[in-house]
């Protein structure tokens, strides 16, 4: 049974793995303290970087020899194979810790086993402690594991009517400046940003995050299925990785040196756009873990139609329009029993706006 030091050292866990949101891809975040034998904390540490010490390396060596006898506090169970870097269970072992609290299994078949590691070791080891706090952090990453494609979080900005421009296609500015600096916080937590080309042509949208210290800047991900963009396009500099998803005969002679990709339509002849299935399994193969999902309302049904929508962030603006394009178009929805119910997990002020944050009521099918 943990004692109340342990879920202290676990909740500080969880805090700290939550500063490398954006930065480990295709690792997870994960953060861990470890306690000396009197229960003081004898060190912490993150993961930061993929391919750098993971945390319980970070924490051991901050800890050095107060570690021998004392307890490791994790957030996700410790990994059981070498790959860039060695396996944390061993590092744990060697370190001479006697008891091990994690929060969350680690679900991935290479990595997996870490606790019974230990244990066969004759360590103690407790599992389970603070897992919906931990897991709520690590979410992208284990949707991924699942899942086996990208945590897919929709954010769109729309007037309480549900409008995200005005009939003559002005948007600037429907939220406030405190609801923009928000969604550049979610830009720097994802891996990939996504829009579509209805987007880029309306907006002309850079996508890189600004105002966040030391952010990683995410891929931008432009859906265009007939590759309307020019190559003068501002998503398309060198502040930040770009890559254009095209139709398989879309004509790309006028974009030398930006990478392209060539995906399956959904529908004949790329009636119905790209195939939604196949972007998220390219990017899965990119080492992408997150998707932050900007729009627009095409592209935002498409992801729903296809049961990819993991998270919906909405923030609205005590405005009225009442005319002009909805948040979610056409999403192969045509019966009140078919709606996508979403239940609300958080609501918070941004200025004068409000944020939403939901979740499907039960795992959309993919």
């Amino acid at each position: 049974m943990a004692t109340t030091t342990e879920t202290d050292a676990m909740r500080r866990a969880v805090a700290l793995s939550a500063r490398a949101l954006g930065a480990t891809a295709p690792n997870p975040v994960v953060g861990a303290v470890i306690l000396d034998a009197a229960g003081a904390v004898a060190g912490e540490g993150w993961h930061q970087r993929a391919g750098c010490p993971h945390a319980e390396v970070h924490a051991l060596r901050a800890a050095g020899d107060r570690a021998r006898g004392g307890t490791a506090v994790v957030t996700l169970e410790p990994c059981n194979h070498t790959g860039r870097t060695g396996p944390c269970a061993q590092a744990l072992i060697e370190a001479g810790v006697a008891r091990v609290v994690f929060a969350v299994a680690d679900p991935s078949p290479h990595a997996s086993g870490g606790g019974a590691t230990l244990r066969a070791a004759g360590i103690d080891v407790e599992s389970g402690l603070l897992a919906d706090e931990a897991e709520a952090v690590n979410i992208a990453w284990l949707t991924s594991v699942r899942r086996n494609r990208p945590f897919v979080r929709w954010k769109y900005a729309a007037t309480l009517d549900g409008r995200i421009a005005a009939a003559d296609g002005t948007s600037r500015w429907i939220s406030s400046a405190e609801s923009r600096a928000d969604v550049h916080r979610l830009r720097a937590e994802a891996d990939a940003v996504v829009v579509g080309s209805g987007t880029l042509v309306a907006d002309d949208p850079h996508l890189a995050v600004r105002g966040i210290e030391g952010a990683v800047q995410p891929l931008r991900v432009v859906v265009d299925t007939r590759a309307r963009i020019t190559p003068a396009a501002p998503v398309l500099d060198e502040a930040a990785p770009t890559l254009v998803a095209v139709g398989k005969d879309a004509d790309t002679a006028h974009l030398p040196g930006v990478d392209v990709v060539r995906l399956p339509y959904a529908g004949p002849a790329g009636s119905a756009g790209l195939d939604i299935d196949a972007l998220l399994a390219e990017l899965h193969a990119r080492g992408v873990r997150s998707v932050l999902l900007e729009g627009g309302p095409t592209l935002a049904g498409a992801f729903v139609a296809a049961g990819a929508v993991d998270s919906v962030v909405a923030y609205l603006a005590p405005a009225l329009l009442g005319a002009g394009p909805h948040a979610l178009a056409d999403a192969g929805i045509t019966t009140i029993a078919q709606a996508l119910r979403l239940d609300v997990t958080e609501v918070e002020r941004f200025g004068p706006d409000l944020r939403v944050t939901a979740v499907p009521t039960a795992p959309q099918e993919s």
